[in-house]
């Protein structure tokens, strides 16, 4: 160590590293569980492949393009939990559709919490291992070199959101990389033979339109493109009727053939010769791409990177998986993007589709085990470097997945820290995971197959409303679950249950509208959990491209479909009411309510709603009261 370095020692519960969408969740999950967190994320800001670095939009279950899914009360696809919560407000604050917005909006999130210690600019670099079998990490060590600063993190359990997976390869866990044989896991998708190949990266681009012609000279190095070099790949952004050229080209990849973290400086040096030689075809070709008054105005220097190390867990998810939609008891996520498979050469493959999307028919589930060492006994992990083989990788790599994972391991890390278990024990203890399962749903992580209602202290009440529509009646608040996915491309056949699962009351009845519970006698209730709509089966997701977000989404605003303003009333054993919460201008689909301890015995509850977000009727699609332990 340099003696200019200054060794510090730190202990906590929980250490996570890496701060994507899936290493923020989980660090917020983990907190909000109750137990310490540290989150080191080796760059200046969170969001990884989401942050103003790279500029990503998170995509995830809901899919896009051919692939996409997603039908009003029929199929909500979109995830919900922290990554939902996170979706709303930058849809609410970040109308402008900032890059460094959504880099404030997940700082503030994490600084927010009192349980989680945020470490930017801070990378694990090595690990201290445990005598013993299993394998053990005891500490890792991190280092700042903006701050000469040296850390050693003692926790109880280590989650490695990387990525690139750096603290699970130092403490020595099994990784793959590449492609399976196709008879190794029997997947008629993977290639007759194994191989190093991989996804590639990609460097995004966006340019601005100006008043006048801009002209654009590019540098020497930047790659030569012909039209027919590019004749597969979209000059312009799908969904827009004419080109537009504000945001880059996913497709502009490069790299599979390489290691993608050993020779990442050479991947994005000729990244960047890539993106400018396609930036050069338009501009200056002659082939009339409507560019001449574009110029570029911001260019990335961090490719997005695809894949890497998968480490192998207690299960390794599959093609089979995913396509059969297999049930796991252990289940802590779901997916249905695609099997998204890319040629490794990219654009120098100018003769092959960008990608090949092959239909996942249905929302899949995720088990715990695919993120839980196989080896190590006190690592987890959550991302793209979850165990899975490369083409079920290629459906679960996707952002908004990752983040539903990082939730899930979160959760899990927390009860197993609670429980003073390993995380390796959890999967086959049943009180554990249904424990794990109910505190996800609570957190409207969504979870095929879970019961939403199991110990809900709402469900022992008689439910009654202002006025309900047929099939959105008010006992449907405490159905068993929270969303709609018996539509199209939902749940398989065996695992879907119809129904729009939310109460909605009569339009014609205009608002106010409320929502009443009673009980026989007085019950003590300490916080009240209410699931508003949210519209999950539109996409959602800060993204620079134009076209997509007018056409998609509903963004810089509050989701129409979301009650606005409200209030909880309650009615003690004298038959007086009181208010217990006044609300106005609410925009998330989850909010929580916690009452006074010294007064919380009600027989009834009321939650009266006064203005939506644009519907005309109210919508809640749950209610759950947890009772007293």
């Amino acid at each position: 160590m340099s003696n200019l370095t200054q060794q510090h020692e730190i202990f906590t519960d929980v250490l996570v590293a890496g701060g994507g969408p899936a290493g923020v969740c989980c660090a917020l999950a983990a907190a909000r569980n109750g137990v310490r967190v540290v989150l080191c994320q080796d760059r200046p800001v969170l969001g990884g492949n989401a942050s103003s670095e790279i500029r990503m939009h998170i995509v995830g279950a809901n899919g896009i393009g051919g692939s996409e899914r997603g039908a009003e009360l029929e199929t909500e696809a979109r995830e919900g939990g922290i990554i939902e919560e996170i979706r709303l407000e930058a849809a609410m604050r970040n109308p402008q559709r900032s890059a460094s917005m959504f880099d404030l909006i997940l700082y503030e999130k994490c600084r927010a919490e009192s349980n989680l210690t945020l470490m930017l600019n801070t990378a694990v670099t090595a690990i201290e291992k445990k005598e013993g079998e299993p394998a053990t990490i005891a500490a890792a060590i991190a280092e700042r070199c903006s701050t000469d600063d040296r850390f050693r993190i003692e926790a109880k359990i280590f989650v490695d959101c990387t990525g690139d997976g750096r603290l699970a390869a130092e403490a020595g866990a099994a990784f793959m990389e590449g492609r399976e044989a196709q008879d190794e896991f029997g997947e008629s998708l993977a290639p007759e033979s194994a191989d190093n190949k991989r996804l590639g990266s990609t460097l995004l681009i966006q340019a601005k339109k100006h008043k006048c012609e801009m002209a654009f000279v590019a540098p020497d190095w930047a790659r030569n493109f012909s039209r027919d070099d590019l004749r597969l790949r979209l000059y312009a952004n799908p969904g827009d009727e004419e080109p537009s050229h504000e945001y880059g080209w996913w497709w502009a990849e490069w790299g599979g053939e390489l290691d993608t973290i050993k020779d990442n400086e050479e991947i994005r040096d000729e990244l960047l010769a890539v993106a400018l030689g396609i930036w050069d075809h338009i501009k200056n070709s002659g082939n009339g791409h409507g560019a001449e008054n574009w110029a570029l105005d911001w260019l990335g220097f961090v490719p997005g990177k695809r894949e890497s190390r998968r480490f192998i867990g207690q299960h390794i998810l599959t093609q089979s998986d995913v396509l059969k939609s297999r049930r796991f008891d252990d289940a802590i996520a779901y997916g249905g993007w695609s099997l998204d498979l890319h040629p490794p050469e990219g654009v120098d493959a100018p003769a092959v589709e960008p990608c090949e999307q092959h239909e996942v028919p249905w929302l899949y589930d995720i088990p715990l085990r695919c993120c839980v060492a196989r080896d190590v006994g006190n690592l987890m992990f959550a991302g793209r470097n979850l165990s899975a083989t490369h083409v079920a990788f290629s459906s679960t790599r996707v952002m908004a997945t990752c983040a539903a994972v990082g939730q899930g391991v979160g959760t899990a890390a927390a009860e197993a820290v609670g429980r003073e278990m390993a995380p390796s024990e959890l999967s086959a203890c049943e009180a554990a995971m249904r424990a794990i399962r109910q505190k996800l749903t609570c957190g409207d992580a969504f979870l095929l197959d879970e019961d939403f209602s199991s110990d809900n202290l709402a469900s022992d009440a008689r439910i009654s409303a202002s006025s309900e529509l047929p099939g959105g009646e008010a006992i449907n608040v405490v159905s068993r679950q929270t969303r709609s996915v018996h539509g199209e491309r939902g749940a398989a056949p065996e695992r879907r249950e119809a129904g729009w699962h939310r109460w909605r009351s009569d339009p014609v009845d205009d608002l106010p509208a409320w929502l009443m519970l009673e009980w026989d006698g007085a019950r003590e209730i300490r916080e009240l959990a209410l699931v508003f709509d949210t519209g999950l089966h539109r996409h959602l997701t800060l993204s620079q491209h134009d076209g997509y977000t007018a056409t998609k989404m509903i963004w810089g605003q509050a989701q129409p479909e979301t009650v606005r303003d409200y209030r909880i009333e309650a009615r003690a054993a004298n038959g007086e009411w009181r208010q217990l919460a006044n609300v106005e201008g609410n925009y998330q689909r989850l909010r929580r309510h916690r009452f006074d301890d010294t007064e919380t015995r009600f027989d009834a509850l009321r939650i009266v709603m006064t203005a939506t977000n644009g519907n005309s009727e109210a919508r809640i699609c749950g209610l759950r009261i947890a009772p007293v332990r």
